[in-house]
């Protein structure tokens, strides 16, 4: 299942507008022709709108092979990651005795928090006899302003404040009004109103009708001398909606940064209740000032608006139903079940019993999670399977006759599991690699070979048909089928086995006997001498600097990355979140590829866009890969690593540039090499004394210890230039 992995790589397109029909066949096309190339080397592909041209391949056999395709449906599977077993055990053993030490300890607490019970009870008794449902009432001869010119207000029938026209982006909002109620006052009540009038009917005054309430500040001033105030705290709030990150107690918490808002549910009404800390006796006229500050910007402020007073306990601090019912029976007829749920309740409004709870059940909520990966991979559809048809020129809405899975006719015949069912992606499989195909193990071996010797018996990896190239070596790539098939098909075995060679262990060096004879090497009468892939080039210099990191499997890593770059993918959908520590420096096989926005140091040195089965790149020199190695982020700080590796070594300058060498290239210098190197040592040594300014930007992060910066930066450069030799970056 993971395998299948593979072949996910395909194309998606899920725009508006798009034809999801469309793109599934796109893609099964797709599978079709990457299998033909990767096992067959065939262009099967040229049969998708007519018969093949020139190898034995009918439109019909194309359609066959589409068949075992055309009924897998895309799926996601959990793969186990492999040696993460027993650190999971591990984990899960100590979050375990965790839960259970907090549990003890959460039980021990809650026992001794038992001893101020009796004395709860009787409070919260009276408590419940005497408390009332939460009323409110409205304010007498409310008037409002802003602390900004430019607002006017008018006041509506039922008590509600309309901002007919704005100043500021911000503002404060005063409403200053009468209270009197022979009750206690035990908060205030604003109401956000949506109005047809404001911007999406509000109840905001922003376009999109939301609003910020920064901070309600409430006070009591003199009758006689306005200026004289007494604030009146606010201990609670709660609201009938909170945006996400925005909720109600920030209008309380003194910092204009913060407040209550309610997106996305503009265009109703809301409500904000704030409880006093202490009730308000206002048997007598007292004059209330309240302020509405709203600083978040962009006229994020109410629109429409309604101040109420409130007498009662609001249901935020009200007691439960149940608590209450067990708190007023009478202490003879409560049952043993009231009792403990008292009890309960008693406990939980200790603030540290709940910190504990709180820890404990967070820790409860995040269990480590078994060591799996979700990985796209393709299923077998097993019911309503799909009817294939030949498509008319491949066109997806113009199918004709039906056809029923199928290989090609010029190959072994296909040899189904069960022959009363129709054959599946098993079977092909099966048939791919039974020993009478003359096809794949002849390919693979021959893209083994192609990897280690830079060309493959057949030049042409993709096309062992009519059209490609004959192989140079027949009899050694009928021996090499052979062994891969006797070596279980192992590439592993297979590449051991070529390796220990004559053949492959001869010097690449050129010999000028035979350049007339077989100036192509045909004949292989000596090794291939070429550049490595773009992510080895990157892991030569992280090897030779001391970076790169050993780490296998795993996910993706994101190195460093030219500013920009991401933001070229389709609507700048993509972030690329550069890898910190060992993440920074794993091999390039594990760099992320994106295909809108790869890497521009891959695409640099021919990594193929992955659009399409790439079994062969080519290899180009340019300008522009130089100046990459030379000034590319990761390789500047290869050579800084580098630099600092070298001057870790003992000994004389000689000594330190010989072991740098033979880093980089695997042979010693020689001794003209040798000098020319001391002679760039020599130059850099004096020009960074001269700009010493200089030396520390060259050196960045990789400061060697106890060396002047002046002697650092001359090694820096003189590894930059070790790192950036053609035989560094060429398998010799």
């Amino acid at each position: 299942r993971l395998a299948t992995a593979f072949h996910r790589q395909t194309h998606t397109n899920t725009e508006g507008g798009t034809d999801r029909e469309q793109w599934r066949v796109a893609a099964v096309m797709d599978r079709v022709e990457t299998t033909g190339a990767v096992w067959l080397g065939l262009t099967v592909g040229c049969a998708r709108c007519h018969t093949h041209k020139y190898d034995s391949i009918s439109q019909d056999e194309y359609y066959q092979l589409f068949a075992f395709y055309n009924n897998a449906d895309e799926s996601n599977f959990n793969v186990p990651l492999a040696g993460q077993k027993d650190n999971y055990l591990k984990q899960k053993a100590a979050h375990d005795a965790k839960v259970a030490g907090l549990e003890s300890q959460l039980k021990a607490e809650t026992a001794g928090a038992q001893a101020g019970f009796g004395k709860w009870l009787a409070q919260a008794r009276t408590r419940a006899a005497r408390s009332k449902a939460a009323a409110f009432h409205a304010l007498d001869s409310a008037k409002a302003s802003a602390t900004t010119d430019g607002f006017t207000f008018e006041t509506h029938d039922d008590g509600s404040i309309f901002v007919a026209k704005t100043g500021a982006e911000i503002a404060t909002f005063l409403l200053e009004a009468t209270l009197q109620n022979s009750e206690p006052v035990t908060g205030l009540r604003v109401d956000a109103l949506a109005d047809p009038k404001l911007p999406r009917k509000g109840p905001g005054l922003t376009a999109h009708g939301n609003f910020v309430l920064s901070e309600l500040r409430a006070f009591t001033t003199d009758l006689v001398d306005p200026g004289i105030r007494n604030a009146l705290p606010l201990a609670k709030a709660r609201a009938d909606f909170n945006q996400n990150n925005w909720p109600a107690r920030n209008a309380i918490d003194g910092q204009a940064k913060t407040g209550w808002a309610i997106s996305p549910q503009m265009g109703r009404d809301h409500f904000i209740i704030l409880s006093l800390a202490k009730p308000l006796d206002a048997r007598e006229p007292v004059q209330l000032r309240i302020e509405m500050e709203q600083a978040y910007g962009t006229r994020h402020m109410m629109g429409r608006f309604r101040i109420r007073a409130m007498t009662g306990e609001d249901t935020l601090n009200a007691l439960p139903a149940n608590i209450r019912e067990a708190l007023l029976a009478d202490t003879g007829k409560r049952t043993p079940r009231q009792t403990q749920l008292l009890r309960d309740h008693y406990a939980s409004q200790d603030q540290r019993l709940g910190k504990l709870r709180k820890q404990l059940d967070d820790l409860r909520k995040k269990p480590p999670k078994p060591p799996v990966l979700s990985v796209r991979v393709i299923a077998q559809r097993t019911s309503s399977p799909r009817k294939t048809h030949l498509l008319h020129r491949g066109e997806f809405k113009q199918p004709q006759h039906e056809v029923q899975p199928g290989t090609l006719g010029t190959l072994h015949p296909l040899q189904p599991r069960d022959g009363s069912k129709t054959p599946d992606r098993l079977d092909l499989a099966r048939w791919l690699t039974d020993p009478g195909n003359p096809l794949t193990p002849k390919v693979a071996a021959n893209q083994v070979w192609a990897n280690l010797f830079g060309h493959g018996l057949v030049r042409t990896l993709d096309d062992f048909g009519v059209r490609g190239d004959p192989p140079t070596h027949p009899r050694l790539l009928d021996h090499l089928a052979r062994e891969l098939i006797r070596k279980q098909w192992s590439r592993k075995a297979l590449i051991r086995y070529i390796v220990n060679s004559a053949t492959y262990r001869q010097s690449s060096r050129h010999r000028p006997e035979l350049a007339d004879t077989d100036p192509q090497n045909h004949l292989l009468h000596r090794q291939n001498r070429f550049r490595v892939e773009a992510e080895i080039i990157r892991d030569l210099s992280l090897d030779a600097a001391g970076l790169l990191s050993r780490k296998m499997g795993g996910p993706c890593v994101y190195p460093p990355l030219p500013v920009g770059v991401a933001n070229l993918s389709y609507a700048n959908n993509f972030k690329w979140n550069t890898s910190q520590g060992e993440d920074r420096h794993r091999r390039g096989l594990y760099t992320f590829f994106k295909r809108t926005s790869p890497h521009p140091n891959l695409l640099t040195f021919d990594c193929p866009d992955s659009n399409t089965a790439c079994l062969q790149r080519r290899i180009s020199n340019t300008p522009l890969a130089a100046l990459v190695t030379l000034n590319n982020s990761v390789f500047t700080e290869a050579a800084q690593a580098f630099g600092r590796r070298i001057l870790s070594w003992k000994g004389t300058d000689s000594e330190r540039l010989a072991k740098a060498f033979r880093t980089c290239v695997a042979r010693p210098p020689t001794k003209y090499e040798l000098a020319a190197l001391q002679t760039l040592l020599d130059d850099s040594r004096a020009w960074y004394a001269e700009n010493s300014g200089d030396a520390g930007k060259l050196i960045g992060k990789f400061a060697a210890n106890e060396v002047p910066a002046q002697e650092n930066a001359a090694w820096v450069a003189t590894a930059r230039v070790l790192l950036n030799l053609d035989e560094f970056l060429t398998r010799e």
